[in-house]
């Protein structure tokens, strides 16, 4: 295999040089533990608080708003259980939708089983949440609105300034899983009345087991993880520095470079699907095509199954996923294709091409060129297809 071309970068993304020279020292120069008292850990504390500092700045938030976690499922575990359980006096309802990461809803199923109610909020076709919808299942035992920025898989981004909005206008608190949409594009927790979000620093070259969460200050949850007096009492654990330090400066060229980012991925992306929707016949693009992430492709292809695809991709070097859950031993397509709408034949067929600011019309070109081949290919093998085709004939 001569070429690859990696389109899977809501998977994760790959570290960018500049991110790793940053944090190489913070491994075997200064590697002290930035709690301890002596000077030599001054060092690394220093660095801490400057990436809490930079975060903060790049969100609208405080540095006493920005928490360091190991990623984004430890702050969606941290906002649903610690809220659920330090709120349990007012009321026991939680509110989200079903398209959610499933950090989100099996963290919902954990609290269903302790005595919790959740509401599940239908989308749209294309992935969105009904406001409407949203402001009817509040009810006077509400505790918490957890409304994801934008999908990974279909990459539909909500309306998170109308839900903050709402929530407040009711007192509830307002979580949103930010891990796709931070550092993509442009986020303020203050405007959007955000008073919890999860991000994790893989999504946007930076390293992986890190993240944070923003807490807005007046939000009182307990301790999420004991042990120890790390920040600030809630979150107990030695500091990764290399992976705060990384993380930090991730964001900071991500948002540097933000709008250059979003114009050439939104070129190229809509290119490929362009190419997609207008030479393979009988497919159908998943999310919004207007509210959505700049580098996010996703499409169900019928009469072929996505794991197939996949496999034949891979073999052209292409890198990418599927939106069915069968690549993982399920028999159930994804979740999010189900709650659009899409039957389960059709949902099964469904691919994931997720961009980078470094992929370029040449690379989605070929994928397309090669991606015509391999559906011809597969839809020559299916007897579904060939029963459709001979029913269209007659």
């Amino acid at each position: 295999m001569n070429k690859l071309i990696y389109l899977d970068n809501a998977a994760t993304t790959a570290v960018k040089p500049e991110v790793f020279e940053k944090m190489k020292p913070y491994f075997m120069e200064n590697y002290s533990n930035p709690s301890s008292v002596y000077s030599f850990a001054q060092d690394a504390k220093a660095a801490v608080d400057e990436a809490r500092d930079t975060i903060a700045n790049l969100i609208g938030a405080k540095s006493n708003e920005i928490y360091f976690t190991g990623g984004g499922s430890e702050s969606d575990n941290w906002a649903l259980i610690s809220t659920a359980f330090a709120k349990k006096d007012k009321g026991n309802h939680i509110i989200t939708s079903k398209i959610e990461h499933h950090a989100i809803l099996h963290t919902c199923e954990y609290l269903e089983k302790n005595g919790f109610e959740v509401t599940y909020l239908d989308v749209d076709e294309n992935g969105l949440i009904s406001l409407e919808e949203l402001e009817k299942a509040i009810r006077p035992t509400t505790i918490l609105i957890s409304i994801m920025f934008a999908n990974n898989e279909i990459g539909t981004i909500e309306p998170i300034k109308e839900i903050g909005e709402i929530a407040k206008k009711h007192d509830v608190l307002f979580h949103t899983d930010a891990v796709q949409a931070f550092a993509h594009i442009p986020i303020n927790v203050k405007d959007m009345n955000i008073d919890m979000m999860s991000v994790s620093g893989h999504k946007f070259h930076g390293p992986k087991g890190i993240g944070f969460m923003y807490l807005r200050n007046g939000v009182k949850l307990g301790a999420f993880v004991h042990g120890g007096s790390q920040e600030r009492s809630r979150r107990a654990g030695t500091h990764n520095v290399p992976g705060i330090v990384g993380m930090a400066e991730a964001a900071v060229i991500a948002h540097k470079n933000m709008d250059e980012n979003i114009k050439k991925e939104s070129e190229v992306r809509d290119h490929l699907i362009n190419r997609i929707l207008d030479e393979i016949p009988y497919v159908r693009l998943n999310g919004d095509r207007v509210k959505r992430l700049p580098n996010n492709v996703n499409c169900c292809f019928r009469f072929v199954e996505g794991e197939s695809l996949l496999i034949m991709l891979d073999q052209k070097g292409v890198c990418a996923s599927s939106g069915s859950a069968c690549t993982s031993g399920s028999l159930d397509p994804s979740h999010v294709l189900l709650a659009i709408g899409l039957p389960h034949e059709i949902a099964h067929g469904s691919l994931r091409l997720t961009l980078s600011e470094d992929t370029t019309m040449e690379d989605v070109d070929y994928v397309v060129d090669e991606l015509k081949k391999i559906i011809e290919r597969l839809r020559s093998m299916s007897p579904l297809y060939e029963d459709f085709v001979k029913e269209n004939q007659q």
